[in-house]
């Protein structure tokens, strides 16, 4: 019995009345193809059950494959905005290779080397400790898009979280409720070195401005801490025993994860102490946890920073750089602060 002939890219050209590069640009979901001849080509690769050749591909340099790096594959934020990139490419030949860097610094550019080295076609990056000129040389390579930190770079776009404002939002929040004791919960100082633009450093950075603006400057205290939620734990744990604060803006909702288990193993509850974390991760919502948290959306930065991705590997070169608009969702871990004397 002789094998039926698999169709080719032309094939589908023919069927859809388009030419053989429209159906490409279809293919891998590029910038500026209008829906009428998406309709048209997608309705011809099913007809045709057509199937790209990877190895065909790869000849003509390209892989259909995007790298993301993650710079802990743990917290469940990242999660969210691998779900926004899986999602925006369902439809599309393009495949998602994850590298994971667990520490920062090196093993993040270690990363993103080797998804370069695997010669994916585009790559978003998640807020590794690399230099601005550093990620320019790759972009020179590789199509890249960084989420989360606030770069203005020419070569490359960013996708971010309004960071000063999401804090604003929650220090807000806490000085309505009558704080003042407020303690911030965040990374090392390499993560949040001034002028950085990383997203710990904006929301430090406000944290300090909020104190100050209120009036609240001799209370201010900074609590370094690790990228776990156990390590937030151990510090929280280490903050009750020298003093408790009536509330704790932590970093993101990992670490605040861990900090609502240390106070409770301490013996106190959110009446006693108020916890607000950031990135409203889906256990946030969950009614045991029930954390007061800053909703940057990171299924919509997934979303987005394959969009750009795929418009930077179809020819734009124009930057973007995208902010997405934060929102506080308050939840019972946060309360009005209760007058009381510690010995």
């Amino acid at each position: 019995m002789t094998r039926a002939r698999a169709a080719t890219i032309e094939d589908v050209a023919r069927e859809a009345g388009v030419s053989r590069a429209a159906v490409s640009k279809v293919i891998r979901n590029a910038y500026g193809v209008s829906p009428s001849m998406r309709d048209r080509v997608n309705a011809a690769i099913e007809a045709l059950d057509y199937r790209p050749r990877v190895a065909a591909r790869a000849m003509r340099g390209a892989t259909f494959t995007l790298g993301i790096e993650l710079p802990h594959i743990g917290n469940p934020f990242f999660t969210k905005i691998v779900a926004g990139a899986t999602a925006t490419l369902q439809g599309t030949e393009y495949q998602l290779i994850i590298a994971p860097a667990d520490f920062d610094g090196e093993e993040g550019v270690r990363a993103l080397g080797a998804l370069a080295d695997r010669q994916v076609d585009g790559i978003v990056a998640i807020s590794p400790l690399v230099s601005p000129e550093w990620l320019e040389r790759l972009a020179a390579r590789v199509p890249v898009v960084m989420i989360g930190r606030h770069d203005r770079s020419a070569a490359y776009d960013t996708v971010t979280g309004d960071d000063t404002e999401g804090t604003r939002l929650a220090m807000e929040h806490l000085f309505e409720l009558g704080h003042r004791r407020i303690v911030h919960l965040t990374r090392s100082e390499e993560v949040t070195q001034p002028g950085s633009g990383t997203p710990h450093a904006m929301r430090l950075e406000q944290y300090l401005a909020s104190m100050r603006n209120a009036g609240f400057g001799d209370d201010i205290r900074v609590v370094r801490t690790g990228m776990t939620e156990e390590s937030a734990r151990l510090d929280t744990l280490a903050l009750l025993d020298d003093e408790v604060p009536t509330a704790i803006f932590v970093g993101n909702d990992e670490l605040a994860l861990g900090t609502l288990r240390a106070i409770g193993e301490h013996g106190l509850s959110p009446a006693d102490v108020s916890v607000v974390g950031y990135d409203d991760v889906d256990i946030a919502s969950h009614p045991a946890i029930s954390l007061t948290s800053v909703d940057q959306s990171g299924v919509a930065m997934g979303e987005r920073a394959i969009r750009l991705l795929l418009e930077r590997i179809a020819g734009r070169t124009e930057p973007v750089h995208f902010s997405v608009e934060p929102t506080l969702r308050v939840r019972g871990s946060t309360r009005p602060a209760a007058a009381r004397h510690i010995d």
